[in-house]
Order: structure tokens, then C-alpha cells, then sequence
């Protein structure tokens, strides 16, 4: 459950929001149009009963959700810093989603799906750490597409370096990367841009995502690197907009597999280009909002986005 700031006359507040980026990622594909299903655990408190029913009144397939009646939901106090970032407060010690296991995943959702996404927070520690990691082993022997963006959150970590090794682990099993500039950095251990794109697809990965806020997004394939610019349009709540992005892209990819292939580099290339413009337009539109679930777009609202706001340069 997400708490995010607000400034009013009347004092500083938290609006309770649900959150959780592959929750967020689940539906935005969904009111995208795309049968959508959420693994992960939850407590049974009034935290993790509203988030339950917000996935639910969505149309999210809530089958693999575990409720622990001895546990609490996890919750992230958000609030913006100086440096125009968010600064991230997590209270979580013991949390109903930190003891998630293996044996507790609905596997059936992962031979019926296409595409399997999955974040980085679940692998800070055991016994979440591997039921993510069996989760996407399982559904790479299946030959699922699997997709992976880190959310990056160091308050989590006893230190970088640690963080950055973990992360790693499951880097083999990946088609779909999503990192920002600051975690390109930490996976890479390089500041440099190509370099470490280069260095990241050495694991086999098929598309690299590197969203850039505003400007937008940088796409790499074996073949080629490409600039993918965002759309000018007010910014009012950043939060959601990167899994606004993805659950976009995605949603691109589940209809249009094959361009992962790579057998015609060209018309692969324009096509992920393409994609990586809806989902700009997608997170563009979602940042114009507050929050991150009630502030997904339809597509409609995505397409109006692209034809109505000048690309930036």
C-alpha cells in the first residue's frame, strides 16, 4: 500500500493509494485490454483487503493472491525530495509479502500466461528471494516471455553492491529489461551508456529499456540502439507512470510476440520503436494524474496523448 504526500493549508497529509509496481503493471495491461493476472501475498488487515478488491473491481485475475491472516501488508511512505526524486519509507519487517514461497505459487497462472513480469523487491531477502527466482525459472522452462524492471529502492538494501550482485542472479532468464539511468549504473557497474547496455545484453537479454523521465526512453536490441522521446504534457504525480510505461509495452508485446525474434532486424526495430512511443505516451498521461492505479490510461487516452501533444526533441 502506497501513502503518498500532499501539501495542503490545512497541514501535510498521506493519501492511501494501491501500489506495488507489478500490481500497477497488472492493471494498466488490464484497462489496456489484456487478461492480467497478480501473484504475490498479502495480510487480511483493511490494507490488504482494499488492495484485494481494488485488483478485483479492476478485472484482475486475484487467484494467486495469498492472504496471510498472521501477517501485515507491506506499506511505502512516499514523499518528494530536494533533488525532484521520491524519497521511499518502508514499513515491511515481517511482511505478509516478504514470506512469500514457492510452493504457495498458483502455477497454473504461469502455463496459461504469455508473458511473466516480475520487480526486484522480493529478491532483498529469503524466503521471497526464491519464490521469485523458481517463479521465473519455471516459466522460462515454459518457454514464457519473461520481463523484469528493477524499482530500485536502496532504504530496502543493506548496501549497493549487495543489492546490484542479487539483481543480477536472475539477469539470464530475461527477454524484457526496464531499468532508469540510475540502476543501468548499479546493474553495469559503468556510467556510461552503450558500454553498459552492451555489457547487460552479454546475459542474453533481448530488449533493453532505458527510461529517461521526461525526455523519455532509450530501446536496445542486439542490433541497435534507438531514442525514443516522450510527449510534452503538465507532470502533476510521477508515481505509476513507469509502470504506466510498461504495462503499456507489454501489452504491445502480448499481441505482437514475434518481433522479439529478431528474424527481420528492420521491421522488428520500427516495431519496438513504435511500442516504446505508446508506452511513452502512456506514462506521459499517467504522470499527468495522482496516483498510480487510478491514474492509468485507457487507449484511447493514450492515443489522444499522441496525437494531440508535440513529441519533445
Amino acid at each position: 500500500m502506497d501513502f503518498t504526500y500532499s501539501l495542503t493549508e490545512d497541514g501535510i497529509f498521506y493519501k492511501q493509494n494501491p501500489g506495488g509496481s507489478p500490481a500497477n503493471i497488472a492493471a494498466a495491461a488490464k484497462i489496456l485490454g489484456i487478461p492480467s493476472a497478480y501473484i504475490g501475498k498479502i495480510g487480511t488487515g483493511v490494507f490488504g483487503s482494499f488492495l484485494y478488491e481494488t485488483l478485483l473491481s479492476i478485472g484482475i485475475d486475484t487467484s494467486g493472491i495469498i492472504q496471510d491472516k498472521d501477517r501485515l501488508t507491506a506499506l511505502a511512505f512516499i514523499k518528494p525530495s530536494p533533488s525532484g526524486k521520491r524519497d521511499f519509507t518502508f514499513y515491511r519487517e515481517n511482511s505478509a509479502d516478504k514470506n512469500l514461497r514457492f510452493s504457495e505459487i498458483n502455477l497454473h497462472l504461469i502455463d496459461t500466461c504469455k508473458i511473466l513480469h516480475f520487480g526486484a523487491l522480493l529478491l532483498e531477502s529469503e524466503p521471497s528471494r526464491s519464490a521469485v527466482t523458481n517463479t521465473v525459472e519455471y516459466a522460462k522452462e515454459k518457454g514464457k516471455i519473461i520481463s523484469y524492471s528493477l524499482n530500485f529502492r536502496q532504504s530496502l538494501w543493506s548496501d549497493t553492491d549487495t543489492a546490484a550482485s542479487v539483481m543480477r542472479t536472475v539477469l539470464s532468464y530475461v527477454d524484457i529489461l526496464k531499468v532508469s539511468e540510475d540502476e543501468l549504473e548499479l546493474l553495469s557497474d559503468s556510467s556510461n551508456l552503450l558500454p553498459s547496455i552492451y555489457k547487460l545484453m552479454k546475459f542474453g537479454i533481448k530488449v533493453i529499456i532505458v527510461t529517461q523521465g521526461a525526455k523519455g526512453c532509450v530501446i536496445a536490441t542486439k542490433k541497435g540502439i534507438r531514442e525514443v522521446r516522450s510527449f510534452k504534457t503538465p507532470i502533476v504525480d510521477t508515481l505509476g507512470s513507469g509502470d504506466s510505461f510498461m504495462g503499456a509495452f507489454l501489452t504491445k508485446i502480448s499481441k505482437n510476440p514475434s518481433v522479439l525474434d529478431g528474424e527481420d532486424a528492420d521491421s522488428d526495430a520500427n516495431a519496438l520503436t513504435d511500442f516504446a512511443l505508446y508506452a511513452n505516451a502512456a506514462g506521459a498521461v499517467c504522470a499527468s494524474r495522482v496516483g498510480a492505479i487510478p491514474a492509468m490510461p485507457t487507449d484511447d487516452e493514450i492515443l489522444r496523448c499522441i496525437a494531440d501533444n508535440p513529441v519533445l526533441y
